[in-house]
């Protein structure tokens, strides 16, 4: 099962709240797809050892979702065993007030990857169209009144815009985004925030305030619905994966992601010709270094001692 049936056409209007949110539709076997999980992962860490290599192209991958919906824990899994040095991973909180002085884009510019790197953000300036609408946080902003006295839809109205140029901005600029919208359902993200409240190791992770989110599930699932149909584009596409199932949303990431770095092609850099012609001597010096190295242990190889002569061996104590 490819995720291509989860990605939003841009142009196409989806109702996101009527998509699955598990795996019961796709008609799949869990075994099997546990199994290809296992062999994504490792066709994953050999393709960014060659899209690190290459670094012709950047690589951004958003996770937005409701809370208590799997973000940290997809990541945690998904990501285990590619190497760490590409790939880096970015967590965006409630701005910080130096955060705030600045446009929404500055934070997340400056976490833009090197190419050759893989970014992921575990929410994204996607807060600033998401949060900031639901919670109605953009009236309270300190901006000039020609920006603030427009209404709600032209405020948002103008975000999109941005956002969708800036998105483009870096497509032309050898990067590629590919954002994942991890759709649970209300029953779901009320079990899995009773269990950060009866699991003592998870306790850290509550907060009596995500009641409150809880309570107004239907008004953000809305507002995502709003801000995916908006800014789902060719170039960086959202897609709305069902995420009740951990094992199988965790197997729809890989086969995006998969995707999403064949797309660049990245190819190992070849040595230039200068260098090429230098091998064959280089190889030579390393080969009889190698052999110097043997005959060494060879030669400082202590022999067995045989007994003095005239003496015989100590015979070993009965006692």
């Amino acid at each position: 099962m490819k995720a291509d049936k989860y990605i939003i056409s841009e142009g196409k209007k989806t109702d996101i709240r009527k998509l699955p949110t598990n795996s019961k539709d796709d008609g799949v076997d869990k075994e099997e797809i546990i199994r290809k999980y296992e062999e994504n992962k490792q066709e994953l860490i050999a393709l960014q050892d060659k899209f690190y290599a290459d670094a012709r192209e950047g690589l951004i991958i958003v996770i937005q979702a409701l809370d208590a919906s799997g973000k940290d824990s997809t990541i945690k899994n998904v990501f285990s065993g590619i190497n760490p040095q590409g790939v880096k991973v970015h967590y965006f909180k409630a701005p910080t007030s130096d955060e705030l002085a600045h446009d929404y884009l500055w934070r997340i510019h400056q976490n833009i990857p090197r190419r050759g790197e893989i970014a992921i953000f575990n929410r994204s300036h996607y807060e600033d169209l998401v949060t900031v609408q639901a919670e109605e946080i953009w009236k309270g902003y300190h901006m000039a009144g020609r920006i603030l006295d427009d209404t709600k839809k032209k405020f948002f109205e103008k975000r999109y815009v941005q956002v969708n140029n800036y998105e483009q901005y870096l497509y032309e600029n050898s990067y590629r985004m590919v954002k994942i919208f991890l759709h649970v359902s209300k029953q779901e993200q009320t079990e899995q925030l009773l269990e950060r409240i009866e699991l003592p190791e998870k306790n850290w992770k509550f907060r009596a305030d995500d009641l409150k989110v809880r309570d107004k599930y239907d008004a953000y699932l809305k507002c995502f619905n709003d801000v995916i149909n908006r800014t789902s584009t060719k170039n960086s596409p959202w897609y709305v994966l069902p995420g009740d199932q951990r094992w199988y949303t965790r197997y729809l990431v890989t086969e995006i992601l998969l995707d999403a770095l064949k797309a660049c092609k990245p190819e190992y850099p070849e040595l230039p010709a200068e260098e090429k012609e230098k091998l064959p001597e280089c190889r030579r010096i390393l080969t009889e270094a190698m052999e110097e190295y043997a005959s060494a242990k060879i030669e400082k190889k202590p022999d067995k001692k045989a007994p003095e002569s005239g003496k015989k061996p100590k015979k070993k104590s009965k006692k």
